[in-house]
This record gives C-alpha cells, structure tokens and sequence, in this order.
C-alpha cells in the first residue's frame, strides 16, 4: 500500500483522536514498532499519542503489559485472547490513555502452522471501560506485505473504533 496512504491514514486518525479529546497507546509485536513510527511521522502527534509498547517476546508481553504466562502458553501470543490482553494491559500501564490498539501475528518467512499459517494476524482496538473489539486476518505476500498490511488495518481500525462502527466493520 502505498506510503502516502498510510501517512494520510495516520493524519486523519490523529485529527480524529485531536478533535475528540483523546490520547493512544499501541502495543506491538509483529510490527516491532511500525504503527507507533506511522503515528509520529504526524507533526503534533504528542498532543494525542502517548506511547508504544513494542512486545515482540511472550516475556514482555508478562512484564510489559501484564499478559498472563498461562494464557501465551494455551492459547499461543497470536490469538485474540492475547491481543485482547495487550489492549487491557497498553490502557492498564498507561494512566493519560483512552484508547489502545495491539497486534501479534506471524509475518514469515517461517513460524506458520497449518492452524496459523504465515500472514495470520490478530488484533485488538480497545476504548477504556470499553470490551476490546478483535478481529484475526490472514494477510497474503511476504514478510514486508503482511506487516504494511497490519500496519494499516490497525489504523483503520482505531478509527473505525472512534467512529462508533466498529461492531459490523471490524468483525468481518
């Protein structure tokens, strides 16, 4: 997708969050980062994004934001119980935040299993004193096409969130 899409994207999604009132939070692993750096290319973003968590091990998704060891064990850290978690845990450590969005997934070469294949991605937008909305997607290409993708959707995602429509669009 091109990159004046994603940089659009971000911009509207941070006149949004502006307009409202709203500071967010990421919490990352298959993006190592990239949402966090999309949102701050925007000038004036620290007016409404406050932090990133970048979680790329199961050990920072326990230290960082709180994601119990048992459930990465059962449930594997791409599942939507686990993103779900890294939402509550990104609104939990983050006092100044209203809204947050995480991802885990498997962007390959290799890590993928018949039951997730490389491309499967889960994510999770969250409002405080909200239930998180998740959604899994398998996102075709290689490694760099699965994490743009992500990338994008995430941010689709929060906006659709902050819109108030996310009970028919996200989960498809």
């Amino acid at each position: 997708m091109p990159e004046t899409g994603l940089a659009s994207l971000a911009a509207r999604l941070g006149e949004r969050l502006l307009a409202g009132g709203l500071r967010m939070a990421t919490a990352e692993s298959c993006t190592g980062g990239s949402i966090a750096a999309a949102l701050t290319e925007v000038a004036g973003s620290s007016a409404w994004f406050d932090r990133g968590f970048v979680t790329y091990s199961n050990a920072s998704k326990t230290e960082l934001l709180g994601v119990p060891a048992a459930l990465l064990q059962t449930q594997g850290a791409v599942s939507e119980a686990v993103v779900s978690a890294m939402t509550a845990g990104a609104l939990a450590r983050s006092p100044a935040v209203d809204v947050a969005v995480a991802v885990s997934g498997i962007a390959g070469p290799g890590g993928g299993t018949p039951q997730k294949p490389v491309g499967t991605v889960c994510l999770a937008w969250q409002r405080r004193g909200c239930a998180p909305v998740v959604r899994t997607v398998r996102f075709p290409g290689e490694r760099d096409a699965v994490r743009g993708a992500t990338v994008m959707l995430a941010l689709e995602g929060l906006l659709l969130l902050l819109e108030g429509s996310e009970g028919g669009a996200l989960q498809t």
